[in-house]
């Protein structure tokens, strides 16, 4: 598979060269080292077993995201996605290049909208322990990568917070109005995102919804109510029957998905990020298909940042351990066959448009430019980041 980075060149008084791909192409496989631990190889396209991060890298993705848990262990499903299980994982992308997003789930195990568990360390806690908790273990987390020289290019606070996050504590009331329904959770999501900038001030901190028609009816309270937000991160999982629809209703329409992606980047002034997708294993040639008009309809959108494929390295046969006793079935979203090789669902992800991006410092002042998954802002005849800060650092 061809890849192609693209050169662009930044306008100053002088001209800056520097390459970089302007869309992100990228993975979770945070369930990887226990898949390994369970015996699962993992095979390139003409079967030569491989590490897991260099086949990705191979396939033409440039990041990985990594989910972070408080203590699995406590909870019973194993040491898992805790701070050292993703230190292991984030030094084997950093050996391949990969940029890296941290997700905090603030949580032992998934958190999603409809489950959003304190963790059981933090359980007696009061809020204001809550927010000092959220510090500490940000701070741990993200120190400990720092130390090693690896440095996360994004930060998710928190897991598909549609309706908050730690519960009670961080709930959103729905059952007030406007911004008083997010006070509580906007004190605790805040501290994970000042959390974030004390050790990585230059990493963008993600705010991530479950379903991208959830956007817009949530981030006007949310800033409204002083919520920090740098990027906009959503799931979209389209679906056999309704990835093509162009009905209003179809929530797992790619069509839509774009259009509330493009009005949510207008509508609050940020970029916003695919953190999730993926599609039935069962049927890799519709997959492609699915992906291939999802990543076109992204690429499109000068805001959108990029699209992670989340947990493509399953098969749709294997699943955790502890999931027996959850009842739960195998995960059925993945793009790997059964003995360990990608299918043309992550065929999409392939290749990058070659193009020219010019940014000058003589446009008006106000002016916002989207390029490489972030935000510009014309100042006083200055280039910013969406962080404020000047961007002399290229």
């Amino acid at each position: 598979m061809r890849k192609i980075l693209l050169a662009f060149f930044i306008c100053f008084v002088t001209c800056v060269h520097a390459q970089t791909p302007s869309f992100t192409c990228g993975v979770d496989i945070s369930w990887c080292t226990e898949m390994e631990a369970d015996g699962r190889t993992f095979r390139n396209s003409t079967g030569t077993e491989t590490d897991i991060f260099a086949l990705m890298k191979e396939l033409g993705m440039n990041a990985v995201r990594l989910r972070v848990w408080v203590n699995p262990t406590r909870y019973g499903y194993g040491a898992w996605c805790d701070k050292a299980d993703v230190l292991q994982k984030a030094r084997r992308a950093h050996a391949q290049g990969l940029d890296l997003m941290i997700d905090f789930h603030y949580s032992d195990f998934f958190a999603d909208p409809g489950r959003q568990t304190k963790p059981l360390d933090w359980e007696d806690y009061s809020t204001a322990q809550i927010k000092t908790a959220i510090t500490q273990h940000t701070v741990d987390v993200l120190q400990a990568l720092k130390d090693e020289g690896i440095i996360p290019r994004w930060v998710q606070v928190g897991n598909e917070t549609n309706s908050g996050m730690i519960w009670e504590d961080g709930r959103i009331d729905w059952n007030k109005t406007g911004t008083a329904r997010f006070t509580d959770y906007v004190a605790l999501s805040n501290a994970g995102y000042e959390a974030v900038k004390s050790v990585l001030p230059d990493a963008l901190v993600i705010v991530h919804l479950g379903g991208a028609e959830s956007a817009q009816c949530f981030f006007g309270d949310f800033q409204a109510a002083g919520g920090k937000v740098d990027m906009i991160g959503l799931s979209h999982y389209p679906t056999a029957d309704e990835w093509n629809s162009v009905a209003q209703s179809a929530t797992h329409s790619n069509i839509n998905a774009a259009q509330w992606v493009a009005q949510a980047a207008q509508s609050f002034g940020v970029p916003v990020m695919i953190c999730e997708t993926g599609f039935d294993v069962s049927n890799p040639d519709l997959a492609n298909s699915v992906m291939t008009d999802l990543f076109n309809r992204m690429t499109a959108i000068p805001q959108c940042a990029g699209i992670f494929y989340w947990e493509p390295e399953t098969d749709g046969v294997w699943r955790p351990a502890c999931y027996a006793q959850f009842g739960w079935e195998a995960y059925r979203m993945g793009a790997f066959t059964t003995n360990g090789q990608p299918t043309a669902a992550l065929d999409a992800f392939a290749d990058f448009p070659t193009e020219t991006t010019t940014i000058s410092s003589e446009l008006p002042t106000g002016t916002k430019v989207f390029h490489a998954g972030q935000l510009f802002v014309i100042r006083n005849n200055k280039i910013y980041t969406i962080l404020g800060q000047p961007t002399d650092k290229f």
